[in-house]
């Protein structure tokens, strides 16, 4: 039988398979020394990626479900592999039989074959490198470290709001250094942590002073995950940052902009409302806002005093060490002096945090106010200040600073005072363009857009933040090292002036606000140019060769003193260029002042002594552009009298301003001839005029154009003001103040009619006393920049604004009327029955004051749409029986009701 054969052919397969087996598990080694190699090369660029996710984690991104995954098989098949090769060494162990043995090395060749497949398969796929951009996800938010932000609530609440406004797309945060500018900005950065938003991505960038393109383009690249090639045009990555962003809507917070930037090259779209995208900035540089076309500018005012409190409390250690009450009235004048600048409260507390006794902290505050770089940390401050110092355009910029710090500690000075110091100084001289105060006033605008001035009491001031003035003078000690050029002593209370020695490197010297009665030293200065004395108000002798050595002087103020004589050194000062002798108890002037041939200006106004001025005072001054005699000198065309003419100011070439005070009809007629008067005067007091029934102030076009103050005094007869047809309808466009007192025939202020917007129209202060006949004055709601309105003892006046049909006042008069409105103050008018008879808004009223008006039963306030209701100060009789269109605003008014 034939059953030979299928068992011959069985034996054969059974011998072929188990030779392959035999083949396999003789080369089983071989192929574990195969796969263990492969896993270590999938192992380092397993490693590779890591470091890569690592670095891309730090900067804000996260793993793609994709690279996980591809980092969770890499740990599983090393985790496999580890098994087999423990499984492979337990059988080399094993005495089993040689076929078992057989047939488990077998399954392992295969484990071992399927392994290296996988492993070969990662490698290959892990060999993309993971373009982060592609390999890892955006966090939408990065946490920045940030300190609290106390008292910036309402900043941020601001930012909030406008954060959702689709029209608001840029927006610019500015403020001095030390404000707490970055602190917003990084807390809104982290507020997006917890807050629900749909921003794609938060993007934060420190720009800084000396930025280039590139750092920014790094740094948003990077945190939008893409690679960063030095090599790469600039234009190259500014398309590449643009492909990814304009896909996304995104927030970009750009910290420390010291100019404009330009987005587009950067690679940012330019948030709108269809992108729903917003940038928003910092910057000390108002200006920059401008450069960036920032939509919304906001300024980061200095913290309140209860805020300022709570952060330097903090900052100390808390009530242990400010337990003892003299501790607290220091602690309380540190923080005073720190002026609500966050930087400066924090320096101050840290430095304060282990002082326990009244004498440390008593020294303290004497170190800060001499020399405030001492104290521990403040010198950091000056640091941060003085990076926007050195960023100003220009030279005369940082004099002009320095020279600021010459007034005391939260010193308000009039604009117009300290323009003409920088103008004596000569600061202003190298400024081309507009004339002296034009220039003077941009000065004083790129000083406040950079924060280093800021707006005073007043409007028409400016005044120094005490951290800002303390970093000006520490700047002059830098400069000058062991040399005093700043003797800067103001309101210190001196009862003497300092040494002469003390005087002798000084180029500036401040002894204002003091109670120093003699000037009795001789110091010798070559270097000194400008000396500030005034308000020194008992000061009354001066030794005769006090000036003597002074050859460089050229600002030099003795104001509001009470000298009654100038020494005859007064002459020796050659370069002297702003005189000041306004307020003082001088009667007459040493003919020798007429040889101070460089003299441009002098200010005589208030001197009500000042009888006599040799013609020679004055005559020989060939350089003066300003005299000012408002409320002062008037002896100027008498009969029998040899002191100054207007003959004599007729021949002053280069006067451009002139003060003048007259008392009779014969000089007004006098001034009215002389076209080259009427041409300069700017501030014009008229008194005690017998025979003056009506004043012509303008009598042809551009005639008046210079008057800003008019005061008229006890001038019985005078029954109106007038301008001549020929003036156009644009008169008297600068005046400023005017002030009518003792005018008791005086019917109408204005015969002519007054237009809104044309004549008057920088008019802001009107003061209307003693003038019986007058029935109204209606043509107030024509003044577009009226500030303040004083009407005092007025017997006869009916209505403020009249509300007869007259053709005066129209309906348009009544919704521009008052916009800029900050005091009204009424006294004694038992007449009035009206103020306005329609309610206005008075968007910027601060004060109402209503005293001995009787007749008076109504307010015309709205109390609804005004940001800040002003106070109303009256009598609570009064009050109480006051008549209100609706109850809602007496309540809403009632809480700033001020009983007199």
């Amino acid at each position: 039988m034939d059953f030979v054969t299928p068992i011959i052919t069985l034996l054969s397969t059974l011998i072929d398979t188990l030779f392959r087996k035999v083949i396999t598990a003789e080369n089983l080694d071989q192929s574990i020394d195969h796969l263990e190699t492969a896993l270590e090369e999938l192992a380092e660029t397993r490693d590779d990626l890591k470091k890569q996710v690592d670095r891309a984690e730090l900067l804000g991104l996260t793993l793609t479900s994709q690279v996980k995954g591809w980092l969770t098989r890499v740990d599983k098949v090393e985790a496999e592999v580890r098994l087999i090769r423990e499984d492979m060494e337990q059988k080399k162990r094993c005495l089993l039989c040689c076929n078992a043995n057989c047939f488990s090395k077998y399954e392992l060749s295969k484990k071992v074959k399927e392994k290296l497949v996988l492993v070969n398969d990662l490698k290959g796929k892990g060999n993309l490198e993971v373009d982060l951009a592609d390999g890892l996800l955006l966090v939408p938010v990065v946490e920045i470290p940030s300190r609290p932000a106390v008292g910036l609530e309402l900043m941020l609440d601001k930012v909030g709001l406008l954060l959702r406004e689709e029209n608001v797309g840029t927006i610019g945060i500015y403020g001095m250094g030390g404000v707490g500018k970055t602190t917003i900005l990084k807390f809104i950065n982290n507020g997006f942590l917890t807050l629900g938003h749909d921003f794609d991505v938060v993007i934060w960038a420190v720009v800084s002073k000396d930025f280039v393109i590139e750092k920014i383009q790094q740094a948003v690249g990077v945190r939008l995950g893409l690679s960063w090639d030095e090599t790469q045009f600039q234009e190259l990555r500014a398309s590449r940052i643009y492909s990814v962003m304009r896909k996304k809507k995104f927030l970009l917070l750009l910290d420390d902009v010291w100019e404009g930037l330009d987005l587009e090259k950067i690679g940012i779209p330019i948030p709108n409302k269809e992108n729903g995208s917003k940038v928003i900035f910092t910057t000390r540089l108002l200006e920059v806002c401008s450069y960036m076309d920032a939509d919304y500018k906001l300024k980061v005012e200095f913290m309140p005093e209860k805020e300022s409190w709570k952060l330097f409390y903090e900052k100390v250690g808390g009530s242990e060490i400010l337990h003892s009450p003299q501790i607290l009235t220091h602690a309380k004048t540190i923080v005073r002096k720190c002026g609500g600048l966050p930087l400066a409260l924090v320096t101050m507390g840290r430095a304060m945090a282990n002082k326990k006794t009244e004498e440390e902290w008593r020294y303290a505050i004497e170190v800060l106010h001499k020399t405030p770089s001492e104290v521990r940390g403040m010198e950091d401050v000056f640091t941060l200040l003085k990076f926007s110092y050195d960023n100003l355009d220009s030279d005369i910029l940082r004099l002009c600073v320095l020279y600021c710090s010459l007034f005391p500690e939260d010193y308000s000075v009039e604009k117009e005072q300290l323009i003409e110091y920088w103008a004596g100084e000569g600061f202003l001289d190298s400024l081309q363009n507009g004339n002296l105060h034009i220039r003077g006033h941009a000065v004083i605008g790129s000083l406040k857009v950079a924060c280093f001035l800021e707006t005073g009491e007043e409007e028409s001031q400016v005044k120094m933040h005490d951290v800002v003035r303390s970093f000006a003078l520490w700047v002059v000690v830098e400069k000058n090292k062991n040399e005093t050029k700043f003797l800067m002593q103001a309101s210190e209370g001196l009862l003497e002036a300092p040494s002469a020695e003390s005087w002798k490197q000084a180029e500036r010297i401040s002894l204002l606000d003091n109670e120093i009665t003699e000037l009795y030293i001789i110091p010798i200065c070559p270097n000194l140019s400008t000396l500030l004395l005034q308000w020194n108000s008992g000061l009354s002798k001066i030794a005769e060769e006090f000036f003597q050595n002074m050859p460089a002087l050229k600002v030099l103020d003795l104001s509001f003193t009470s000298i009654k004589n100038l020494p005859n050194s007064i002459c020796k000062l050659v370069e002297i260029r702003h005189l000041d002798l306004s307020g003082t108890k001088l009667r007459t002037l040493p003919r020798t002042l007429g040889s101070l041939k460089n003299l441009r200006h002098l200010n005589l106004q208030r001197n009500q002594y000042l009888k006599t001025i040799p013609r020679e005072a004055i005559s020989g001054l060939c350089q003066l552009k300003v005299l000012n005699l408002y409320y002062s000198y008037s002896g100027w065309e008498k009969e029998d009298f040899e002191g100054l003419r207007f003959t004599d100011l007729e021949c002053l070439s280069n006067l451009d301003s002139l003060g003048i005070t007259v008392t009779d009809v014969t000089a007004l007629n006098r001034i009215s001839c002389s076209k080259l008067l009427r041409k300069y005067i700017q501030y014009l007091y008229i008194k005690e005029c017998d025979g003056l029934y009506h004043l012509p102030l303008s009598s042809y076009r551009g005639d008046g154009d210079q008057l800003r103050r008019l005061s008229i005094n006890n001038c019985v007869e005078l029954k109106y003001l007038e301008i001549k047809e020929a003036a156009g309808c644009n008169w008297l466009p600068n005046l400023e103040i005017l002030a009518l007192n003792g005018l008791p025939n005086l019917t109408s202020i204005w015969k002519n009619k007054v237009s809104y917007g044309g004549c008057l129209k920088n008019l802001r202060c009107v003061n209307i006393w003693y003038c019986h006949k007058l029935k109204n004055i209606s043509w107030l709601l024509k003044l577009p920049k009226l500030e303040t309105v004083y009407i005092f003892y007025c017997k006869e006046m009916e209505e403020v604004i009249s509300g007869e049909d007259d053709g005066i006042v129209t309906e348009e008069d009544h919704l521009n009327a008052f916009a800029n409105l900050k005091i009204l103050s009424i006294r004694d008018v038992p007449k009035l029955r009206s103020i306005c008879q329609k309610a206005v808004f008075f968007p910027c009223l601060k004060k109402i004051a209503v005293i001995d008006c009787p007749k008076l039963r109504k307010l015309p306030l709205k109390a609804h749409n005004v940001a800040e209701l002003p106070t109303v100060y009256c009598y609570k009789d009064w009050w109480d029986n006051l008549i209100w269109d609706d109850t809602r605003t007496k309540y809403t008014l009632l809480p700033y009701f001020m009983a007199a």
